[in-house]
């Protein structure tokens, strides 16, 4: 019998417990969660505020679920070290638990740069957490002046899920445009339009310098009043437990295709490391929930002494806003094609042969097969793209490619 211990309560720590079960029915699992919640989505957090989500349907997994897979709970307790040697895991109790087999999904935290005044200001949130969205939620009226720092997926989904409980709504970004990390100037154009049709302001090109308890002094020189601060200015994946003790560590923790870490019997899974990304064929960090369950399965089936690989990831983004929706996924290298829809676009990147990757904003239906060419690297001469760029399905394959695929007669 094995004694598997878990770091974390996400997506990640989920996919962990459901590997290891396939594997090893009954050997003792222990999660630690610094939150004292039952596992929830966290993308539900801005639509629990929307009021098109409770906190009954956030949950991820059923109320049984830890009972029903024989998992000690330990909530609202947080894992300060590992004994690599020991195989010991201490919590800020003081408390030592053992380990036959370890997986780190610890995820990542709010990154704040220093900003002068910024302790000064009373009401300040981050939006990462569901304990963060409820503390907002009690501090929301329909008199807020909310300013949101930060133009990324968390700010932006922040600002749509408060946009009918407050005043005014202004996000400020450094960069030239909003979701700057997986839009180029093009398509972030279409979204910030879309966003400023529904009440969003933006101040792009500038952010906050200082603060005083109700306003910001912005790099620009102008002063923004607000009731209400929300900093979403990026996340930094939580590395420590394992960089502490000597574990490999870039931008995330680095594990090789099983998930191991560097370290004998530590593996790690989910926001908190840095994997192999097909798209460029180099490591970095895959912060998306399809990718971080994945991670999980595929570490706990190998912790509990089964073998499986998980190498063949890519980013990707499936996001919508006040019913806008739009889908990445990919590099956006080579040679760009574009199709313009009636409420957006789509963009396709093809370099060496292969689609490296895509931007559709509006008409997403049905991009699975697409994901499968990037991951794949589909050579092109199999495939028709320009079917692709309008009705994506499995008569994008030539006839040939189809028979090879799925067999039979096509």
């Amino acid at each position: 019998m094995k004694n598997y211990v878990i770091i974390g309560n996400g997506t990640a720590a989920i996919g962990t417990i459901e590997g290891i079960r396939s594997v090893d029915k009954d050997s003792k699992i222990t999660l630690i969660s610094e939150e004292n919640h039952h596992v929830y989505g966290r993308p539900l957090i801005s639509y629990y505020l929307e009021g098109k989500t409770d906190l009954t349907r956030m949950k991820y997994r059923p109320d049984d679920f830890y009972d029903k897979n024989f998992c000690e709970t330990i909530f609202g307790e947080k894992a300060v070290s590992i004994d690599a040697n020991a195989k010991t895991v201490t919590l800020k109790s003081g408390k030592a638990l053992p380990y036959d087999a370890l997986c780190v999904a610890t995820g990542s935290r709010p990154f704040v740069p220093p900003m002068e005044g910024l302790d000064k200001v009373e009401k300040k949130f981050g939006f990462m957490t569901l304990d963060d969205a409820l503390s907002l939620e009690k501090a929301l009226t329909k008199d807020s002046r909310v300013l949101i720092v930060g133009a990324g997926l968390i700010g932006l989904k922040c600002a749509e899920g408060i946009k009918d409980r407050v005043k005014s709504i202004t996000v400020c970004d450094l960069a030239d445009r909003v979701l700057s990390s997986i839009l180029d100037n093009d398509c972030a154009a279409i979204v910030q339009k879309h966003l400023e049709a529904n009440g969003i302001s933006f101040l792009l090109k500038d952010t906050a310098a200082s603060f005083t308890e109700n306003e910001a002094y912005m790099k620009s020189g102008m002063t923004v009043t607000f009731d209400i601060l929300i900093l979403a200015v990026g996340v930094r994946a939580n590395t420590e437990l394992v960089k502490d003790i000597g574990g490999s560590v870039n931008r995330g923790i680095i594990v090789n295709e099983k998930l191991e870490t560097s370290i004998p019997g530590i593996y790690a899974a989910g926001d908190c490391t840095e994997g192999y990304d097909s798209s460029i064929g180099a490591g970095r960090v895959l912060a998306i929930l399809p990718n971080a369950y994945m991670q999980g399965h595929a570490a706990g089936i190998n912790m509990a002494g089964g073998s499986k690989e998980h190498a063949n990831a890519i980013p990707m983004n499936s996001i919508g806003f006040f019913g806008l929706h739009m889908m990445t996924a990919g590099a956006y290298e080579g040679e760009m094609t574009e199709e313009i829809t009636g409420n957006g676009i789509k963009r396709f990147f093809v370099k060496d042969n292969v689609l490296k990757g895509f931007i559709i904003i509006g008409e997403t239906d049905r991009v699975g097969i697409l994901t499968s060419l990037i991951r794949d690297k589909v050579p092109l001469d199999d495939v028709d793209l320009n079917v692709a760029k309008t009705a994506a399905s499995n008569m994008i394959f030539s006839q040939e490619a189809r028979r090879k695929k799925f067999g039979g007669v096509v």
